[in-house]
């Protein structure tokens, strides 16, 4: 069934404490009372209470939206307080949907709030999806984005997409059937077909974000929301608002459907999102646990300790005695020949699929004596050096 635009049917009428709160939204032509009624009446789950989350529950609650859903399966860390600021430093170690939950209670007590401490998979994700009338995709990595955008094409929920990275964001609107007046049905899958190779686009926690690039997108993302509960203006279907904060700019890219696209029957999870590049993961005897190398070097062994970062991370923290050959010189074979052969080396990266994948590398460059450090300096961190700072 094609969808409807706006939304949300208006909800009752508001009372004083409303009408003081939501005064200034009340003056605005062409939104006043009937589009508050609708926020008041609809449904917002959102995807990740993260960067990109943080303005839109912030704004999603302030603005006056019913009930908001809040999907999350992480815990606050403390390397999140510089763009997540639904969180706060007492929240470090909690999982994220209690924080958010707390956080829009002191905002707005009017807002309902629904928290869902586990990670959107095949199995729940139509269950839940279709128990709200709009999606807010603020996910961090690509298995979850284009699961919501399958699961919003098989329940017919219009959904806003977002993603940051460095100094740049886009912003979009998808809906696979929406009303003819807003122009043809469009999803994530007409202009990212499929999810890009694993280990092709660095993570923030490896190219890093400017916090107010997650604001500023995040709070585009809030606005697409309300426009499409309430029909107030013209939803960024068939558009990707992209920008730079840099430059200060935003441009706009037109998208249409493809006609060659799949159909979407069923959901499947991507976790091969998640694998790293260059083959199989590797034997066990090609890997080193955080304790095994704390422990050889304990032992005065000698050991070739190689980061596979950039520059930026090794210089954010870095495992002593370690020297840096970014992962790029050992997949195209330029630095293969700077590994020592004397000694035994021991590849590392943030996590372990960098490493891995510069050790598929290596090894197809006729190296075998190589391993790699399994989890990366988050390991060592955790299980030999707390006092490192995690990134």
């Amino acid at each position: 069934m094609t969808g409807r635009f706006p939304l949300v049917d208006p909800g009752p009428e508001l009372g004083a404490a409303a009408t003081a709160r939501y005064a200034r939204h009340l003056l605005l032509a062409g939104f006043g009372a009937p589009a508050q009624r609708r926020l008041g009446a609809s449904r917002v789950l959102v995807v990740g209470a993260g960067g990109l989350g943080s303005p839109v529950l912030t704004y999603l609650a302030a603005a006056g939206v019913g009930t908001i859903g809040v999907v999350d399966d992480d815990v606050v860390d403390a390397s999140n307080l510089q763009r997540q600021t639904v969180h706060g430093v007492d929240d470090v170690g909690r999982p994220k949907t209690d924080s958010a939950r707390e956080s829009i209670a002191r905002i707005n007590p009017l807002v309902r709030v629904e928290t869902y401490p586990f990670r959107l998979v095949a199995d729940n994700a139509v269950d839940l999806i279709g128990r709200f009338d709009l999606v807010v995709d603020g996910a961090d990595n690509f298995p979850t984005r284009y699961l919501v955008s399958d699961a919003c094409r098989l329940t017919g929920r219009p959904h806003v997409w977002g993603s940051v990275l460095g100094f740049d964001g886009q912003v979009s609107a998808f809906w696979s059937d929406p009303p003819p007046e807003l122009g043809p049905g469009i999803t994530l899958r007409d202009v990212f077909p499929t999810p890009p190779p694993a280990g092709s686009v660095p993570s923030c926690a490896v190219a890093g974000v400017l916090g107010m690039v997650c604001g500023s997108v995040g709070s585009a993302m809030a606005t697409e929301a309300v426009k499409l509960i309430t029909g107030v203006g013209t939803p960024a279907l068939g558009r990707v608002l992209v920008l730079d904060a840099l430059a200060g700019q935003w441009r706009e890219v037109p998208v249409a459907p493809d006609p060659t696209a799949p159909a979407v029957d069923t959901l499947g999870d991507l976790e091969t999102c998640e694998v790293p590049l260059g083959g199989p993961l590797p034997d066990s005897r090609d890997v080193v646990t955080a304790p095994e190398l704390s422990e050889l070097l304990a032992r005065g062994t000698r050991v070739d300790l190689v980061d596979v970062r950039e520059v930026g991370e090794h210089a954010l923290v870095a495992i002593p005695g370690s020297r840096l050959i970014p992962l790029a010189a050992l997949l195209d074979g330029r630095a293969v020949g700077q590994l020592r052969d004397d000694v035994p080396v021991v590849l590392y990266c943030r996590s372990g699929q960098r490493s891995a994948q510069a050790l598929a590398a290596v090894h197809a460059a006729g190296r075998t004596d190589v391993r790699h450090l399994e989890g990366g300096v988050l390991a060592w961190i955790d299980q030999v050096d707390p006092t490192l700072p995690r990134y």
